[in-house]
């Protein structure tokens, strides 16, 4: 089986559900664009890494339908998110959130597990309007929240653009991923310092 290329990994690193739904895509900025959500089944896990979807839940109940809907969830919150980055994002973006936020959130109940203790199930099957919802809540409780606005960071990755949530201590956190971005920006300099050395 050929390797996955790191830029169509599923990442889990910007700090919000939603900004890890937006890094779905890369390259918007400039690289020809990777799609990471390109299958029912990729959304499937998706969704199960971002602890949206429980493990246990038939992959099926995922189709075609739920990945073109993410997917304009995902539009809808690029333009946001990064309307508000740089100034104001669209009225018409943050009602149609808004909207999607109104939906019920999926239920949940605790049940024992095998070793007794309690653990996270599904009441029913979430339908997808609720996982779009609390996709959707999280977005609006990060755009309203002034606290978690202003650790709002543009990855400084030469080829990135992906905003994320910076918690570091003393905020100077400079990469989406310090794995990703972080190490392609090390490799670079070690290779300009090589370039240099030889010169």
């Amino acid at each position: 089986m050929a390797a996955v290329s790191a830029s169509y990994e599923l990442r889990f690193d910007a700090g919000r559900v939603c900004l890890d739904l937006v890094a779905t895509v890369n390259g918007r900025f400039g690289d020809e664009p990777v799609e990471r959500l390109d299958t029912p089944h990729r959304l499937g896990q998706w969704l199960v890494g971002a602890r949206l979807l429980l493990p246990e839940v038939p992959p099926d109940v995922v189709d075609a339908q739920w990945l073109d809907r993410f997917r304009t969830l995902r539009d809808l919150l690029f333009r946001v998110v990064y309307g508000e980055f740089d100034g104001r994002a669209a009225d018409t973006d943050v009602e149609r959130i808004n909207a999607l936020a109104a939906a019920a959130p999926p239920a949940l109940r605790a049940v024992r597990a095998a070793d007794g203790s309690l653990v996270r199930a599904h009441a029913v099957t979430p339908p997808c309007e609720a996982l779009l919802a609390q996709v959707a809540r999280d977005a609006v409780d990060l755009l309203t929240d002034a606290t978690a606005r202003d650790q709002l960071r543009r990855c400084e990755g030469e080829s990135c653009a992906l905003i994320y949530l910076d918690t570091s201590r003393g905020r100077r956190r400079r990469w989406c991923s310090s794995e990703v971005c972080g190490n392609r920006e090390r490799v670079a300099r070690h290779r300009r310092r090589a370039v240099a050395a030889r010169a």
